[in-house]
């Protein structure tokens, strides 16, 4: 593993946490504010598929952006 694909990952875990932290906040705020839901399962149901939402993003954010910056880093220093 070299150098610059480790730092590169680590340039990339930190940029995909404060992409995960503002598109959330944003994107969950707009979300919530929405939410017309009137019975407790329908709210529910609504919580739960903002879960399922959080946790994708987690996964594009946090999870592919090391990998990208992984790569990106092995190939600038070639």
């Amino acid at each position: 593993m070299s150098p610059a694909g480790l730092l590169g990952a680590l340039i990339g875990l930190g940029l995909g946490l404060l992409e995960y932290r503002l598109m959330a906040a944003v994107v969950i705020g707009a979300l919530r504010r929405t939410d017309r839901s009137v019975t407790e399962a329908e709210k529910d149901d609504y919580e739960r598929r903002i879960a399922i939402l959080r946790w994708v993003l987690r996964a594009i954010t946090i999870g592919l952006m090391p990998i990208l910056g992984f790569v990106i880093g092995r190939a600038v220093s070639g």
